[in-house]
């Protein structure tokens, strides 16, 4: 059985080169294009549910675009549904946002007017350097809040714990909202890891699996049923989760019998990213 979220072809298209795509449908090579609003929801089906959510900046391949509704592929092989006027041409970034949020200025004044606000990894292209600021497509950003793409983040662990406090979002991959899945994807992508969507396909596609009774270090990723968190240390895990609706701190151990008593089973994967 195929998985919807894998597989780059509808009812319309499918994706050239793809193995066994449907009958009747236009084989294409697709589209190279951006995301250009600060946050965009990856839909199951036009009008649909979200998914997933992508950021400003990244790279998709644009399939089919029908009805408002861009049909696309991202970098992990996810596909979906987003908006037609939250992507555009693909011309590149320089530089993703380091912090948990940034603002872009009109102008280098920090009272003066905003016209951006851009999560942690939003992409951004610097036009200029001036001495406090780089000039950049999305406004005038702090330089201490930016990096450059080929200097990727080096602690996936330090990445995650700027989403400390975040709400809890269904699908979210931002500072402004997250998932449990949402918390790796965007800590490891920051560190430059090409890294699955959801807890299911982490789980069975990424890092090492451990034997059950190995010694979680910092940086392991902690498994359930639909539900993934990451170690701070060897007994303190980050998690988004639903019973906080937020993202937080949480004893590996408390963990594992407060997820069993409400129901939703043992700890099932223990895994180690090398």
């Amino acid at each position: 059985m195929t998985d919807r979220r894998l597989t780059p072809a509808n009812d319309r298209v499918a994706k050239r080169g793809m193995a066994n795509p449907p009958d009747g449908v236009i084989l294409t090579g697709g589209t190279p294009e951006q995301v250009i609003t600060e946050v965009a929801d990856l839909c199951a089906a036009p009008n649909g549910a979200r998914d997933r959510q992508l950021l400003r900046g990244e790279k998709i391949l644009t399939l089919d675009v029908h009805k408002g509704w861009a049909f696309i592929e991202c970098a992990t092989g996810y596909v979906g549904y987003v908006g037609e006027a939250q992507v555009s041409e693909y011309i590149g970034k320089t530089h993703f946002v380091c912090t948990a949020a940034t603002h872009g200025y009109e102008a280098e004044d920090l009272k003066g007017s905003t016209v951006s606000s851009l999560p942690f990894r939003a992409g951004v292209t610097v036009l200029d350097e001036r001495r406090k600021y780089f000039e950049t497509d999305a406004g005038f950003i702090p330089k201490a809040h930016l990096r450059p793409l080929d200097r990727p983040l080096t602690d996936p662990v330090a990445a995650a714990q700027l989403f400390f406090g975040v709400p809890y979002l269904w699908g979210g991959n931002s500072t402004r909202g997250v998932d449990c899945s949402g918390l790796i994807a965007e800590a490891f992508t920051a560190c430059g890891l090409v890294v699955p969507a959801d807890s299911d396909l982490q789980r069975d596609h990424f890092g090492t699996h451990l034997a059950s009774d190995s010694k979680p270090q910092r940086g392991d990723l902690m498994f359930w049923n639909g539900h993934v968190g990451i170690m701070v240390d060897e007994d303190v895990m980050l998690h988004a989760n639903a019973h906080h609706m937020a993202c937080r701190y949480e004893p590996l151990e408390q963990a594992k019998l407060r997820i069993e008593a409400q129901g939703d089973g043992q700890m099932i994967a223990h895994k180690r990213i090398s």
